[in-house]
């Protein structure tokens, strides 16, 4: 299942997600699927939606994650919209490594 999460680019790899502003911690919660079967990683922030401090805070959330600068991880769409796609920028094969057990890790509790 983590496969379908990420999607290949001509920069790195792409990952979909699913935030929940101004909840009551800061986490990666699971995984979201959507009713056409779109899956994303679902992520809560006690940011507010506005002035980009919620995109700020997800970036946060997934570098502690992750253990990658925040400078690696860019919305490249959806940065008003709780449905967002995160680029994470370099060599597809060194990305794979750390995050598809991540991400089966994520899934699986």
């Amino acid at each position: 299942m983590a496969d379908t999460l990420w999607q290949k680019s001509k920069h790195g790899l792409t990952i979909r997600l699913r935030v929940t502003p101004k909840a009551s911690k800061n986490a990666i919660t699971g995984v979201y699927t959507d009713a056409n079967g779109v899956m994303s990683l679902k992520v809560s922030t006690t940011a507010q939606p506005e002035k980009g401090k919620a995109n700020k805070a997800v970036i946060a959330i997934l570098s502690k994650k992750f253990g990658k600068a925040k400078s690696f991880f860019k919305v490249i769409s959806g940065e008003t919209d709780r449905n967002k796609t995160i680029l994470l920028d370099g060599s597809i094969e060194e990305i794979k490594q750390w995050l598809l057990p991540a991400l089966k890790e994520i899934e699986h509790g």
